[in-house]
């Protein structure tokens, strides 16, 4: 698994925006100043994150991008999916089915349970995890402890 710049950066670009909430609303070349992006991709990662409802826009001298809810309102799995998509999806087996016209694993797949299992896994932990905790933790996020893996996912419908 891996994450994305788009993903990193889309995060990051949403903490600066929350971080300054408190004044004004951030242009494109601010932001991508402050994050040390070019403003063509700055502006692609506010278009994705304004699509998907977490931050929206003004124009004008005093215009730029605001969050569109509060911060404590805005779930990291969400984003991270609006960014990115998910690590696991059933269309998945769909785009890795090699030449074939359907996958030839396709019924009782255990690759396919393990991918399910690791996607359950971190949708419970991203869950449990807002803009506003990794604008708390300046050194890493604090406060929560990481759940029992064992208790993350039902197994017995593997």
């Amino acid at each position: 698994m891996k994450i994305t710049a788009q993903e990193e950066y889309g995060i990051r670009i949403l903490l600066r925006i929350a971080n300054s909430q408190k004044t004004e609303g951030l242009p494109i070349p601010q932001l991508s100043e402050f994050e040390g992006l070019s403003q063509h991709y700055t502006a692609k990662l506010c278009r994705i994150l304004r699509m998907a409802g977490f931050i929206k826009s003004t124009r004008g001298k005093d215009g730029g991008y605001f969050l569109a809810y509060p911060a404590k309102e805005i779930n990291i799995n969400k984003v991270l999916t609006s960014l990115g998509g998910r690590l696991y999806s059933e269309e998945f087996c769909n785009n890795h089915r090699g030449q074939l016209k359907n996958c030839c694993h396709s019924c009782g797949c255990s690759v396919r349970s393990l991918w399910q299992i690791v996607q359950d896994a971190v949708d419970n932990i991203l869950d449990q995890y807002t803009l506003q905790d990794l604008i708390n933790s300046e050194n890493g996020i604090s406060g929560k402890s990481l759940p029992n893996f064992s208790k993350l996912v039902n197994t017995d419908s593997l």
